[in-house]
């Protein structure tokens, strides 16, 4: 095992607000065709939106161990298969164009050995979870948490997986990775990679070529529903400082995980449930109490109460701070201190 990563000078962190995300994937798209075009690459999606409750990418993605128990003892985890991740599926062009039915043939999926698929990267996609008319669901967006105990790092043996110092962004040095897939079995929310073709490890980087010029994550820019916010986590003017140290709404996914992520959610509200006459049912809402502790941590139910709290304020016409954040009028002040336009950077020239 290597050793922990030490603590960084500032840590990088992002809010989530599950509230307003549309499900859309323009995040997903806008980091796949930013980062991972290339060789071996094809079924990796550094940044993805899973319906849940679902079984999640890869399947049933909370089950396959890695992070640490109270007591800050590694969880032996697995890495799953690649058919569990979902492969980037071949399609049969030529049994559609080159046919010469009369009738249509539909255009079927099929995995590189031409086998059915059997599951896929957003297979459960709206289906969610519940009883009709008590049925419930939220999209849940995940990328590296970069975390301020990554298991990953303590699980590398060649140290080829790093927290950067000046802001805690977790990377692999790929020159350094024998892709022994160490730790992507230690890893709690499997968003590590493998390439099999150049046979190393790869995950989000969370943009920070784009950082260091000062320009915000594809994920977090190109979001249309003003869903994500970026900034220093102690920066006590910023988004992220106010919504998680402040009002104490952003929480983090799977706290038991023991890794401390730095990726933080506001938690989804819902209708309230119907009872069995067709009346509302003002004791709760439709998401179980339970799940959401399972999902975000103890703190989740005084979570939901401030949000409601302050969104009655704002209803009834008074001044609310956390309101303000979470509507965001002006999409620049999600980015904290990176809203240079990537437009106006002056193009590198190629060599």
């Amino acid at each position: 095992m290597a050793k922990k990563a030490a603590p960084s000078k500032r840590q990088l962190a992002m809010v989530f607000d599950l509230n307003k995300c549309l499900g859309c994937q323009t995040c997903t798209l806008a980091c796949k065709t930013a980062w991972t075009t290339r060789a071996g690459m094809e079924h990796q999606w550094w940044n993805i939106v899973n319906t849940f409750p679902g079984r999640g990418t890869p399947r049933d993605v909370f089950s396959h161990g890695g992070g640490y128990t109270k007591k800050g003892e590694p969880i032996p985890g697995d890495f799953p298969s690649k058919r569990l991740w979902g492969e980037a599926w071949d399609f049969d062009y030529e049994g559609v164009f080159g046919s010469n039915r009369d009738e249509p043939i539909p255009l079927h999926p099929r995995e590189h050995d031409g086998a059915a698929p059997q599951w896929g990267p957003n297979w459960d996609e709206d289906m969610g979870g519940g009883e009709y008319p008590n049925s419930y669901f939220f999209y849940l967006q995940q990328i590296c948490m970069n975390c301020s105990e990554p298991a990953c790092v303590e699980a590398c043996p060649r140290e080829s997986v790093y927290k950067r110092e000046e802001d805690g962004i977790v990377l692999i040095d790929e020159e350094r990775c024998h892709g022994y897939r160490f730790c992507a079995e230690a890893c709690p929310y499997k968003r590590i990679y493998f390439n099999e073709q150049r046979n190393i490890a790869q995950k989000c980087i969370s943009c920070f070529p784009r950082l260091e010029a000062g320009v915000a994550p594809a994920c977090i820019r190109q979001c249309p529903g003003r869903v994500r916010h970026i900034d220093y986590l102690d920066n006590a003017d910023g988004h992220i400082y106010k919504l998680v140290k402040k009002w104490k709404v952003a929480l983090p996914l799977r706290p038991d995980f023991g890794v401390e992520p730095n990726v933080y959610y506001i938690p989804p509200t819902s209708p309230l449930a119907f009872k069995e006459n067709g009346e509302f049912d003002d004791t709760g809402s439709r998401i179980p109490m339970d799940y959401l502790k399972e999902m975000f941590g103890p703190g989740v139910e005084q979570a939901l109460a401030t949000l409601e709290a302050e969104r009655e304020k704002a209803a009834a016409g008074k001044k609310s701070e956390l309101m303000d954040i979470l509507i965001s009028r002006n999409w620049n002040d999600l980015l904290g201190p990176f809203t240079v336009d990537p437009a106006q950077l002056q193009r590198q020239p190629v060599r």
